[in-house]
């Protein structure tokens, strides 16, 4: 099952769905992990480290910043990217699906965007 960073921008509401979903899931907020501030490539380089998809909102600066460490060979666990536009539940199944049936290698350097 892979692990999550849920982003500071990522809605609760789906976290908690999500949680409820997948009682199990190895998942930290960016404040948890005391990276409320941090910016995009130091919350990237934290999740490498720690083998850790980042899954945010944030479509405007966090494809560029992990595209930058894909590119300098630096790398990332992976990025999911997720649709203010998208129901709530949708993106609960989606996320749900993608943690429950991925596996980590599959997620170097992959950034994606929900809906898939």
């Amino acid at each position: 099952m892979l692990r999550l960073l849920i982003d500071q921008d990522l809605d609760q509401v789906i976290l908690r769905g999500l949680l409820l979903r997948v009682p199990n899931l190895d998942v930290i907020t960016a404040h948890q992990a005391g990276l409320s501030d941090a910016s995009d490539p130091d919350l990237l380089a934290w999740a490498a480290e720690q083998k850790r998809i980042v899954v945010t909102h944030d479509r405007r600066t966090m494809p560029y910043h992990a595209a930058t460490r894909i590119d300098s060979e630096e790398g990332i666990a992976g990025v999911i990217i997720v649709s203010r536009r998208l129901p709530v539940s949708q993106v609960i199944g989606d996320l749900e699906i993608i943690v429950s049936c991925s596996e980590v290698h599959e997620w170097e350097n992959v950034v994606k965007h929900l809906p898939l």
